[in-house]
């Protein structure tokens, strides 16, 4: 057990990271718009995710490199160049949505985004930038317990729990662009690129080698299970509220607005303090997971342990990030709510580029040895990556359908 505490970090953190603003307002709409009819597509995307995860975390504490290192060495500059970018549009488009979080939570408590937006901007380079990997790690953690306030707030909206027990085990599939938006969204939010290159790299940084691998598998898996949880109780809270009355959220605010009447002001507030709080870890995670990856497929020095004026590089993509995403979330009249959904169609979309190539580097076995990946997970990494893959082709032919009006919107 003392080992396990020790290892113990990369997998939880990563997992209920990705239940950051944009997975708030993916599963908000998944509920306010579908009720329970996408919750199978929750435990699907969860089963993925443990895979998924897993495979990075064992490529991590066998090579002791990450991604974007074993992506470089085995594929060539060109691909990495490509899987960068990938990474980049991904990425600079959550961590806008992250700052988005932050501006409709501080709403919520009626303060104003330009006030709320620039301050997290500091704090978050504050103690990233002058704090150790165990440090920013311990910050990470305790943070992770207030998602504690989703899983109370989805009680309190008493949901009826036979629908949900039907959505979880009865698939549903609509040949709408709406349906089909929302469940690309919900499993590009379950299972995001930059976790993939995150995790990994955090797996390296911590120097956790072949023989703590055992411990650390069992860190993802946790991690993996309480970002269902938590996603779970966001869907099933928004379903309650909001789906009932046939009255989709528009606004950040008005999913939270939507409980006082139904569950008063200490569920609406719970629901806040989770999205602030999400948006927090997020806007840290995100742009890290991204100054690792590129500096690792470019050979710059990279790591928390590391100063600025160590790590020149790291620390300007990091802020640069951060820069962008506060600059962006400030332009009067900017939608919030788009700024935090259009991210999780994005990775989504993107998502299969990143899953092949990581089955390509997991399955070599001159790179991994014993360790490459058996049939069973083969089978569910590629049912994912395929599976976006087709969904995303019926997204474009749906679009373009309903674009000459030979089918309704």
């Amino acid at each position: 057990m003392s080992l396990f505490l020790a290892v113990m970090g990369p997998g939880i953190i990563t997992a209920v990271v990705d239940d950051d603003a944009t997975g708030v307002a993916g599963y908000s709409l998944a509920g306010a718009k579908l009720g329970y009819e996408l919750i199978w597509a929750l435990v699907l995307s969860t089963v993925a995710l443990m895979v998924v995860q897993e495979m990075g975390a064992r490529m991590g504490a066998i090579t002791g490199k990450g991604l974007a290192d074993l992506i470089r060495e085995r594929f060539g500059v060109r691909l990495t160049l490509f899987a960068m970018v990938t990474l980049l549009i991904a990425n600079a488009t959550t961590t806008v949505a992250e700052f988005a979080g932050v501006a409709g939570a501080s709403e919520i408590f009626g303060i104003s985004r330009f006030i709320t937006v620039p301050l997290a901007a500091v704090a978050v380079f504050a103690v990233v930038g002058f704090g150790s990997y165990r440090k920013v790690e311990l910050v990470l953690l305790s943070f992770s317990l207030v998602f504690v306030s989703y899983i109370i707030t989805a009680f309190v909206a008493q949901p009826d729990w036979a629908a949900v027990g039907r959505g979880a085990v009865v698939p549903a599939f609509h040949f709408n662009l709406t349906y089909i938006t929302i469940l690309i969204g919900l499993v590009g939010t379950t299972i995001t690129p930059w976790m993939q290159f995150y995790l990994q790299s955090s797996v390296v940084d911590k120097g956790i080698g072949e023989r703590e691998y055992r411990w650390e598998r069992w860190d993802v898996w946790i991690g993996s299970i309480l970002q269902s949880v938590i996603a779970l109780s966001i869907l099933v809270t928004t379903a309650a509220t909001l789906y009932t009355d046939h009255a989709p959220a528009d606004t950040v605010p008005q999913v939270a607005e939507a409980l006082r009447p139904l569950a008063g002001d200490f569920a609406a507030e719970l629901f806040a303090i989770g999205l602030l709080n999400a948006s927090l870890m997020a806007m840290a995670v995100l742009p890290l997971g991204t100054a690792y990856a590129i500096c690792e497929a470019f050979g710059w020095e990279r790591s928390v342990n590391r100063g600025p004026r160590e790590a020149p590089v790291f620390f300007g993509l990091f802020a640069g990030i951060l820069a962008l995403g506060a600059v962006a979330v400030l332009v009067p009249g900017v939608p919030l709510l788009v700024l935090l959904f259009l991210p999780n169609v994005v990775g989504g979309i993107l998502l299969p580029v990143i899953l092949v190539l990581m089955l390509l580097l997991v399955n070599d076995r001159r790179l991994m040895g014993r360790w490459v990946n058996s049939r069973k997970q083969n089978a569910v990494a590629w049912a994912t990556a395929w599976a976006l893959i087709a969904l995303t082709a019926v997204y474009v032919v749906v679009a373009l359908l309903q674009l000459f009006g030979v089918i309704e919107a």
